[in-house]
């Protein structure tokens, strides 16, 4: 899944990033609304990562998204 479609359904996917990085509070969750520079510098907080390793791992999140089904 591209960043874009993760930031659009960040609402849904906010839980797996949560069982990703079991850091991340409600709060933080909140903040980042989906901004891939918002998580980089949280994880740079909670897990003392670098900008290149949080974007790695970050990206590394988005490809392994599953798509969520519509609502009609």
């Amino acid at each position: 899944m591209k960043w874009e479609q993760v930031e659009k359904e960040w609402n849904h996917l906010k839980s797996q990033a949560q069982e990703k990085w079991s850091k991340l509070t409600e709060d933080d969750l909140l903040t980042i609304e989906g901004k891939k520079d918002k998580l980089a510098g949280v994880l740079s907080g909670h897990y003392g990562y670098n900008k290149r390793r949080a974007e790695r791992e970050i990206d590394l999140f988005a490809s392994s998204c599953q798509d969520t089904p519509k609502q009609n």
